[in-house]
């Protein structure tokens, strides 16, 4: 089968990600193989391609966002039909047994694995996963449509729910890219008003288009202060800016993997009044599953621009460089 594989992690700029031969993975007890149709791509792949993220395996496939149909199971595996559409998002397996896992925090499972980082993923035309992780997909949606809901939807609806903003009440988003996207439809159906603060044109227009109430840059004064926000763009110069215009008792959710360094901050000007800040840690198969389930009910929609399947490292500068308004999904078969 056709894989882009990281060898060795580089600047994206440098093509890390080369077009391979690979054997076709083989499922095992419990395990199904999927065609790869589509998978989209995600900042985290660029922090997994530049090494700015831990790498247990090389070489490694990465993706995580993949949306395929079944086309063998392995012993025990009875969950799915041969030929049913499933996605397979970013957590690919925990312990089942540990604290957190009993607790319904499987997110926070120290054992846990992840797709395209401890397993390969779907930049590939096949690859293989536990059925106890891997999701049917809503109807109605294309298979391109649907491959951003797998982790940008996925982050969002977790890091929207972690910042514990109310029905009615103001949110502020920082960054306006895939996630970003879906999270404020989501945000808009609960009746929310959207405060967004992106330096792209492009984004900002998206942002207006999908019903943002305000649109500038982080360290413009939208005019009131905010229940709660959320920061997508992993730069840790954003966090006082957005402590800046957070509300009393607010909560600042950081939804990145990774972040730059977050500057020293005055505690009786940005985080006194119960002000708070939560970072994001996965999410669990709960909150994918309930993602899923409301995303045709809002309906969800996804703006999305394809790139084909030898053209991922483009793909991911386009991404590194904010040219793509919306999601990024390579098409594969």
């Amino acid at each position: 089968m056709k894989a882009m594989v990281l060898r060795e992690p580089r600047p994206v700029e440098e093509r890390p990600l080369e077009l391979t031969d690979l054997p076709l993975p083989e499922p095992g007890p419990g395990e199904i193989r999927l065609r790869v149709r589509v998978c989209g791509i995600c900042h985290t792949d660029l922090h997994t391609v530049e090494g700015d993220l831990r790498l247990p395996k090389l070489p490694v496939v990465p993706g995580h966002q993949i949306v395929g149909v079944v086309e063998a199971r392995g012993e025990g595996a009875d969950r799915f039909e041969i030929g049913q559409r499933v996605g397979v998002p970013w957590l690919y397996r925990t312990c089942g047994r540990c604290e957190f896992c009993q607790r319904g925090l499987e997110n926070l499972c120290r054992e846990a694995r992840f797709t395209g980082l401890h397993a390969d993923g779907g930049y590939a035309e096949a690859m293989v996963v536990h059925q106890d992780f891997a999701y049917l997909l809503p109807d109605g949606y294309s298979d391109v449509q649907a491959a951003p809901l797998l982790c940008a939807g996925i982050i969002g609806y977790r890091a929207l729910r972690l910042s514990g903003v109310e029905p009615g009440q103001r949110l502020g988003m920082y960054g306006f890219g895939a996630s970003a996207h879906v999270t404020i439809q989501v945000a808009r159906h609960r009746g929310c008003e959207v405060y967004v603060f992106t330096r792209s044109e492009g984004h900002r227009r998206l942002a207006r288009e999908l019903g943002a109430v305000w649109v500038g840059g982080a360290e413009d004064d939208p005019g009131v202060k905010l229940h709660g926000s959320i920061i997508f763009a992993p730069a840790g110069h954003l966090v006082p800016e957005a402590l800046r215009v957070l509300e009393r008792g607010g909560t600042l959710a950081l939804a990145g993997v990774t972040m730059t360094p977050i500057p020293e901050l005055d505690y009786d000007r940005l985080l006194y009044w119960e002000r708070s800040i939560k970072s994001v840690a996965n999410f669990t198969r709960r909150d994918a599953e309930e993602l899923l389930a409301l995303a045709p009910e809002i309906p969800i929609r996804t703006t999305v621009q394809t790139f084909p399947l030898d053209a991922a490292n483009e793909a991911l500068l386009a991404l590194k460089r904010s040219e793509i308004d919306g999601a990024g999904v390579l098409v594969i078969a």
